[in-house]
């Protein structure tokens, strides 16, 4: 046993010494650093696998607010100028100056085009113009797959005759609906605008939709407005229009021209008004009933509007014919489209290749308002350009919140 350890100690302790070439104060130091070093080392490593990663939070949603503008320009001889930049123009928000930080020459984005026929008795005579010219228009500014149209009817109702669709096919169906209402089928009161149509009316034509209870008199133009922007263009992007074939005389509508007009500001869409004036339609001659001979009855679309109005002692000649060259023209200024007028001159086929040339032909422009608005109202945009012998066409405002 003795030589045994004497030999392990020995041996060890020279082979120890071979290796450090310390002395045993010395390899006391080393050994003490060594387990320090060690310990110190572990810790972080401990610690690392001890606490857990921060959980990332939500991401932060930023809400920017951008108003787009739609705009066509024009020289003083009423030619459309095309070869515009974003630092031609000039835009303010109620007197302030704004950053158009967002710029187009619009020509591809998808389109959305509604046809708003008034057939009224006032408009029987011209009503198969319309119909023609209309198919012809819709069948050449109509992209398939790519834009939509649909079609309303108005008169002492509105009625949708076509929703949504590129087919053309659907859009023809909905035409050749197009019907002043049938005077044989009168009301009790003798209203010449009560008469149904052979097709029964509210059934919503080829792919249409019928609503019961608007209520409206002998020709609701308003209301035809504001439930096509607020229930159908109000649900779209891109570009969006409504063209108006009618004489602009209303009578029986719900919603009042303001209302209609903020209807479409509020949906970012154009209004393209194009007058038939039809002097005949109005009594004298025509046979037709005057403005005074409008019926009142029930309605169609958008229930809960309340009931028809219920009227007595026609005619009234005392109640004076509305301008309608000026509501029309009114509702195309604000809402930034067109006003037109057909006659044997300026025929409706040709109003409607403007109407198709001035779509293809827009500038689109966007810009977020400066200051910021935190509340709701009306703001008025005014869009220039730098050069002053040009005509800029654009809505004139519109409402930010509810």
């Amino acid at each position: 046993m003795r030589i045994r350890h004497s030999v392990d100690h020995t041996s060890g302790h020279r082979s120890y010494r071979a290796v450090t070439g310390l002395g045993s104060r010395q390899l006391l130091c080393l050994a003490t650093l060594s387990l320090v070093s060690l310990f110190m080392t572990d810790r972080p490593l401990r610690s690392q696998q001890a606490t857990p990663a921060p959980t990332q939070g939500p991401p932060i949603s930023v809400h920017v607010k951008v108003v787009n503008v739609l705009a066509t320009v024009r020289d003083k001889k009423g030619g459309i100028v095309r070869n515009l930049t974003q630092d031609d123009f000039e835009l303010k928000e109620d007197d302030r100056a704004q950053t158009i930080r967002y710029f187009a020459h619009e020509t591809d984005l998808p389109l959305t085009l509604g046809l708003l026929v008034d057939t009224s008795l006032s408009q029987r005579r011209v009503l198969g113009e319309e119909r023609d010219a209309s198919a012809t228009f819709l069948d050449q500014v109509l992209r398939v797959d790519k834009d939509q149209a649909f079609i309303i009817h108005f008169d002492r109702d509105v009625e949708l005759l076509q929703d949504l669709t590129s087919s053309r096919q659907k859009l023809q169906a909905a035409l050749n609906l197009l019907q002043t209402p049938n005077r044989s089928n009168q009301d009790p009161s003798g209203s010449p605008d009560s008469g149904q149509y052979p097709q029964g009316g509210s059934g919503g034509g080829p792919g249409g939709h019928s609503h019961g209870g608007w209520g409206g008199g002998g020709t609701t133009l308003y209301d035809s407005i504001y439930l096509a922007s607020n229930e159908i263009t109000a649900k779209q992007s891109g570009r969006k229009a409504l063209i108006v074939l009618s004489d602009g005389v209303d009578h029986g509508s719900k919603k009042t021209l303001a209302s209609a007009i903020e209807a479409a500001q509020r949906a970012d869409t154009l209004v393209y008004s194009i007058l038939f004036a039809d002097e005949e339609g109005y009594g004298g001659g025509g046979g037709g009933g005057g403005y005074g001979h409008h019926g009142m009855g029930g309605g169609v679309w958008g229930g809960g509007m309340g009931g028809g109005h219920h009227g007595g002692g026609y005619p009234r000649p005392q109640e004076a014919r509305p301008d309608g060259k000026k509501i029309l023209q009114r509702l195309s200024k604000e809402t930034g489209g067109r006003y037109f007028e057909a006659s044997k001159k300026h025929p409706v086929d040709e109003t409607f290749s403007q109407i198709q040339e001035e779509l293809r032909s827009q500038y689109s422009l966007g810009y977020t308002p400066e200051p910021p608005d935190t509340g709701t109202g009306y703001h008025k945009i005014t869009l220039t350009t730098k050069k002053t012998d040009l005509i800029v066409q654009a809505r004139d405002g519109y409402y930010s919140g509810q």
